[in-house]
C-alpha cells in the first residue's frame, strides 16, 4: 500500500473509531438502563448487571458500525477537499484508486467482523442474555419476595423481608404458612439464606409459632430451621426468537420447535436478513465514496456531503427493514432482500467509474439559501438591535 494510502486510511480509521465510540456508547447505554430492573428488581449484584450488559454489546455493533464508517468516511475526504488535498491529488495526475482502494479495503473488513459478529457473537450473546434474565426472574429474590412487602405466593403462604443482599442473603425474615387447616405457622428469622437451586430457604437465629384450632400457641426457637420454597419456585425456560438462533439453526430450523411452528417467516426473515445485512459496511462505503469522492470548489453550492450520505444511508437501511418485514409475510419477497445491495453496489460502482456524483437538486438549493438568507437576517446584528429597541 502506497504513503497516501496509508494515509488516508489511518485519517479515515481514525474519524470512524471517533464516530463508533460515542454513538455506541449511547445505543449501548440506552439498552443497559432499559434493564436495569435487573439490579433494582432481582437484588442481583452488579457484577451480574455488568455482564448482563456486555451480552447485550454485540447486538448493536453490527447497526451502528456501516453508519459509523459513512460519518469517518464522509468527513475525512470533505476535510481533505476543503484543505485542497484531493485536488492536489488530482492535478498530479494519480489515479482515483489511491483513494478507493484504503476506503474499499477497510469497508470490506468492517463487513467481514458484521458477518462474524452477527452470525457467531451475537446469537450465543443473545441466548446467554436470556438465560440469565429468565434465572433472575425465576429466582425466589425477584419473582416472589419483594423488600417491606408481604407477597401472597399461594392460598395461605405469606412472606415478607427486611432486605435482600447479594449473594442469596436475606435479613428480617417473616414467614406465615396456613395451607395446613390443623395448625397455622409463623416463622421470625434474624437471617437466611436461598440454596442455589433456589427451593430451600435455610433461616438462621429466630423463632416458630405454632397455633391450633383451639387458639393454643407453643413457642420454638432455633438455631437454624430449612423451609420448602419448591412451591414457591417460579422457573421457567427461556422462550428464544429468531434473533437468538445460530445460523447453523436458521438454515436447517427444527421443525418441531414450537416457536418454528408459530412464526416460520421470521426465520425466513432472518435467515436472508443475515445474509445480506453484512454488505451495509461496503454499501454505505460506496455510497459515501459517491458523494464526497471527487474534488470540488468551495463555491459549488451543495449540501454537506455528510448530509447527504446519512440521509441516503438511512434510507437504504430502512429500506433493508422494510423488505426484511416483506419476507417475513411472504417468501416470495426473498429476491428484494438481495437486489438491494446488489443494485446499490452495481449503482454506485457506475458512478465511480464514470466519475458521476450526486449533485444537489436545484428545488433543495434554493429552498436552503432562502433558510440561509432568512437565518442570515434574523441574526445580523442590525436586525438584533431592532428587535432590542
Amino acid at each position: 500500500m502506497k504513503l497516501l494510502e496509508i494515509y488516508i486510511l489511518r485519517r479515515i480509521l481514525q474519524m470512524f473509531l471517533v464516530a463508533l465510540l460515542p454513538v455506541l456508547t449511547i445505543i449501548w447505554t440506552i439498552q443497559v438502563l432499559g434493564r436495569i430492573n435487573l439490579v433494582t428488581d432481582t437484588g442481583q449484584s452488579m457484577g451480574s448487571f455488568v455482564v448482563l450488559a456486555t451480552y447485550i454489546l454485540p447486538t448493536i455493533v453490527p447497526v451502528v458500525v456501516p453508519f459509523a464508517l459513512a460519518i469517518g468516511i464522509t468527513q475525512t475526504l470533505t476535510a481533505m477537499n476543503n484543505d485542497s488535498e484531493l485536488p492536489v491529488i488530482d492535478a498530479a495526475g494519480s489515479s482515483r484508486s489511491i483513494i478507493y482502494r484504503p476506503v474499499l479495503l477497510l469497508a470490506a473488513f468492517l463487513s467481514i467482523f458484521s458477518f462474524v459478529v452477527a452470525n457467531f457473537v451475537e446469537p450465543p450473546s443473545r441466548v446467554a442474555a436470556r438465560q440469565m434474565v429468565a434465572a433472575a426472574y425465576a429466582d425466589l429474590l425477584s419473582s416472589v419476595i419483594e423488600e417491606k412487602t408481604f407477597r401472597s405466593i399461594e392460598d395461605g403462604l405469606y412472606v415478607q423481608i427486611s432486605e435482600r443482599h447479594s449473594g442469596r442473603i436475606l435479613t428480617g425474615l417473616f414467614v406465615v404458612d396456613q395451607r395446613d387447616p390443623n395448625f397455622d405457622l409463623i416463622y421470625y428469622a434474624r437471617e437466611g439464606s436461598i440454596d442455589e437451586s433456589g427451593t430451600s430457604l435455610t433461616m438462621r437465629d429466630g423463632e416458630v409459632h405454632r397455633k391450633t384450632p383451639e387458639g393454643r400457641v407453643s413457642i420454638i426457637k432455633f438455631v437454624s430451621y430449612a423451609f420448602d420454597l419448591s412451591a414457591m419456585s417460579g422457573a421457567e425456560a427461556p422462550s428464544y426468537t429468531s434473533a437468538d438462533r445460530s445460523l447453523g439453526f436458521l438454515l436447517n430450523p427444527d421443525l418441531e420447535d414450537p416457536h418454528v411452528q408459530r412464526s416460520p417467516g421470521s426465520y425466513r426473515a432472518e435467515l436472508h436478513g443475515r445474509l445480506t445485512e453484512w454488505l451495509f459496511p461496503f454499501m454505505f462505503a460506496l455510497l459515501s465514496l459517491v458523494v464526497t469522492g471527487d474534488s470540488r470548489s468551495h463555491r459549488q453550492a451543495r449540501l454537506h456531503p455528510m448530509v447527504i450520505a446519512l440521509a441516503l444511508a438511512f434510507g437504504l437501511r430502512w429500506l433493508g427493514f422494510s423488505f426484511k418485514n416483506l419476507v417475513k409475510q411472504d417468501e416470495a419477497n426473498t429476491y428484494l432482500l438481495y437486489m438491494l445491495p446488489a443494485i446499490t453496489i452495481a449503482t454506485c460502482s457506475y458512478l465511480l467509474a464514470t466519475r458521476r456524483t450526486i449533485r444537489m437538486p436545484r428545488v433543495m438549493y434554493r429552498l436552503a439559501n432562502r433558510v440561509q438568507r432568512w437565518v442570515g437576517q434574523k441574526l445580523s446584528p442590525k436586525a438584533s438591535m431592532g428587535g432590542s429597541q
